[in-house]
């Protein structure tokens, strides 16, 4: 049997390599032994995804789980994650919940992701527990599943967190593209049931498959989503990633909102439109123009290493109206301690019809607040000994300048970042795992963005030597 490896929300693996049968049941055997230590006989959720063999895969675990003296209830559908994490956040009785999914990832890949009893994902120390607890052989041991409905409840619960009357009344046209993830039917039918027109693509179709696209809610993978935009009547566009965590939106001309400009609109709404008060959490990653606009609501950010297991421990703190990460993903503690895509979906949609304005409207007014910035990233593949050196030098690296700038603020808290005096900045941050080293920056211009990105690039290959 394959040594079983977990990164930093789960195991993944090739379907026609380690996803078998026998090593979901060793995973979940080693899951179901962690959480029934602590939590014997209490209540563990499972929920899957739409690729292939998902639904069985889940029922295997789901009965490894159960066979550990754990109450296992299955969801009757697939589902987005954040689902399985509100179902679980929401009964007294649950440990956690299990969850059949990939993510972004290819179609060619399944995981396992585990979500701890507040909804989150589990944190390192658990997932060692796991990992070290993963026997040689499955467990013969299989006991009985329940059948569970999370979908109902948690699409009820998401409808109380807006002023539906105020959607319908709107009467907007709207793209949804679940990327032929969990989200297919799911948030297309919530909306149609507050009044929006709603053209859905890139549905599930039982298939498995992803028809030569990967499920991840960025381009280019939105191309189908902007030009089913462009060439209709409709006012916006929403994808969801693969498991549902991570929402994109286009604008009514077709253009993709990237992260640095729609998470501000939904901190604007949260604040201005809804009227909530407390501080916003942000990664070492985030855009400058969230805390720009943070500092115009008077509203505090604490800024967290990149990673959302650590914006979670800062969330248990509470007075947090939103947290926010790079790629996106986005909660809203107050309904869940996780990111959802589904509920930052209708918190657009939402705004769209209160402010009666489009998104490239709502965009623009921002930037002549705040200022318009351009953002970038860009992973590079170092030699797998530089990278180490790299990796030890880094705390030392100490540029005087960058692009022909100064830095004002220096941190190696999370790689190397480099803040200068207009609000740009770049982040080199080595991966743990892999010869990569992922840059990124951002400036007021793209050319100034480009040229920092450029010489950081230059300073990763060269292992922080000019």
């Amino acid at each position: 049997m394959p040594i079983i490896r977990f990164g930093t929300d789960g195991w993944n693996a090739r379907l026609d390599e380690d996803f078998t049968g026998d090593n979901v049941r060793r995973v979940a055997d080693a899951i179901g032994s962690v959480f029934a230590d602590e939590f014997p006989h209490a209540t563990i959720y499972v929920g899957y995804d739409t690729r292939a063999h998902a639904r069985e895969m889940a029922e295997l675990a789901a009965g490894a789980l159960a066979g550990k003296g754990l109450v296992a209830k299955l969801s009757d559908v697939a589902c987005p994650i954040p689902a399985l994490g509100w179902a679980v956040a929401n009964d007294d009785d649950a440990c956690g919940g299990v969850m059949l999914s990939a993510s972004h990832h290819s179609q060619d890949y399944e995981g396992i992701r585990i979500r701890m009893d507040d909804g989150s994902i589990a944190p390192a120390e658990f997932l060692r527990l796991v990992e070290g607890a993963v026997p040689a052989q499955p467990a013969p041991e299989m006991g009985d599943v329940e059948q569970a409905d999370l979908m109902g409840p948690y699409l009820e619960a998401l409808r109380d967190q807006v002023d539906t009357d105020v959607i319908r009344a709107a009467k907007l046209h709207v793209v949804v593209d679940p990327l032929y993830g969990a989200g297919s039917g799911h948030l297309a039918g919530l909306l149609r049931s507050m009044g929006c027109e709603v053209d859905e693509i890139h549905v599930a179709d039982g298939s498995g498959g992803f028809h030569g696209m990967d499920p991840d809610a960025t381009e280019p993978w939105l191309d189908g989503c902007e030009q089913a935009v462009a060439s209709s009547s409709a006012v916006a566009g929403f994808a969801l990633d693969g498991d549902g965590d991570r929402s994109a939106a286009i604008d009514e001309n077709g253009i993709f909102l990237t992260p640095h400009r729609l998470e501000p609109l939904v901190m604007e709404h949260l604040v201005r439109d809804r009227g909530l008060d407390g501080r916003f959490v942000l990664t070492l990653s985030d855009s400058a123009m969230t805390r720009r606009l943070a500092a115009s609501l008077g509203k505090e950010v604490q800024i967290t290493p990149i990673g959302f297991r650590g914006i979670h421990d800062v969330m248990l703190k509470g007075d947090v109206i939103c947290a926010m990460e790079e790629y996106g993903g986005m909660s809203i503690p107050s309904f869940l301690m996780e990111r959802d895509g589904l509920l930052v979906t209708l918190l657009l949609v939402e705004m769209v019809a209160q402010s009666g304005k489009s998104l490239s409207e709502l965009v623009l007014g921002l930037e002549a607040e705040i200022g318009k910035m351009e953002y970038a990233r860009r992973d590079i593949r170092i030699d797998a000994g530089m990278i180490q050196a790299f990796r030890n030098m880094l705390p030392g690296i100490n540029p005087p300048e960058l692009a022909g700038m100064a830095p004002v603020y220096v941190s190696h808290a999370d790689g190397l970042y480099l803040r200068f005096g207009d609000d740009s900045w770049v982040l080199l941050r080595p991966s743990r795992l892999d010869p990569v080293v992922r840059v990124y920056a951002e400036a007021p211009t793209a050319e100034q963005r480009d040229a920092l990105m450029e010489d950081a690039c230059e300073l990763a290959r060269s292992g922080g030597l000019i």
